[in-house]
């Protein structure tokens, strides 16, 4: 049984950084994440600001290490030390020298409560105007469409269109968590989801990880450059066209999506099955891979 935290004991504050009303990008390890494009955005985000840890959590009161083991070193056989998992706020700018901060690392495995309490302890005494999350989910959708960008929010006003309304119970992660604690303490909150084709959703989907950060825009008004995520993206999608390409049924499937998400405007009702089109690509990338 997992031992209750002071909220108080949780964070130590590495060192002290004068903020402007900065906005909070969020992301955990350990949440839904297709292809983990809301990984890659983040660090990427993170590169981009420059940022640097300013705060870190005791994650001996939130995670399970047998889950979340520690990484050994060895060289030449001798233990060099250990490398243990991180939860960090860590502060930047923007490319228009807006404050930036951002909360990232292994999604907590207890004390869920506890932990919201500090975050949001620290983000008020900081003055953070917003918090927005990254995350990203298997959809529907084709690749040869640009991705689209699904939202939760603390407000109706915040909630952006990108798929159905959605009015539905379902497993929350720590990220649902701050998002109503940082709303009752006042801090607008918003979640991005990126839609991710199903048929590529267990390999890097670097287009959806692009949309994300340009979501960060609308969503917060930070400009971040994508950088090499760009570039992989449209490499990415070559190498899509090509194993589509080779296949009549592949054509016809990503065809299907394609007229359903043009008349609707909105994802697919109905899921057409990308099993033999999915092994292709892990297939692909694996090779590509190994020759490179």
């Amino acid at each position: 049984m997992a031992r209750s935290a002071d909220p108080a004991d949780l964070l130590t504050v590495l060192r002290q950084v004068d903020l402007h009303q900065p906005a909070m990008v969020v992301h955990f390890e350990g949440w839904f994440d297709a292809g983990g494009s809301a990984a890659a955005a983040m660090a990427r985000a993170v590169q981009a600001a420059e940022a640097t840890a300013v705060a870190r959590f005791d994650t001996e009161w939130l995670l399970d290490h047998r889950a979340r083991r520690p990484i050994m070193h060895l060289v030449e056989g001798v233990n060099t030390g250990l490398e243990w998992p991180t939860i960090e706020f860590a502060s930047g700018r923007d490319d228009k020298d807006s404050d930036v901060l951002f909360l990232h690392g292994a999604e907590p495995d207890h004390n869920w409560r506890a932990f919201a309490e500090a975050v949001v302890d620290y983000a008020t005494g900081r003055q953070v105007s917003i918090m927005v999350g990254l995350g990203a989910y298997p959809a529907p959708v084709p690749h040869t469409r640009p991705p689209r960008l699904s939202t939760t929010a603390s407000s109706a006003e915040l909630a952006k269109p990108g798929g159905p309304p959605a009015t539905l119970d379902v497993p929350a992660g720590v990220e649902s968590v701050l998002e109503v604690a940082l709303a009752e303490a006042g801090i607008p909150t918003l979640g991005l989801w990126a839609q991710v084709p199903h048929y590529v959703s267990t390999a890097p989907y670097p287009a959806a990880s692009v949309a994300l950060i340009e979501g960060l825009a609308d969503a917060a008004g930070l400009e971040l450059d994508p950088g090499p995520l760009a570039e992989r993206a449209i490499t990415t999608r070559s190498r899509l066209d090509e194993l589509v390409a080779a296949e009549d049924s592949h054509q016809e499937m990503v065809a299907e999506l394609e007229r359903r998400m043009d008349e609707t405007g909105a994802m697919v009702d109905q899921l057409p099955s990308g099993e033999d089109l999915a092994a292709e690509v892990e297939r692909f990338l694996r090779d590509q891979g190994a020759a490179g």
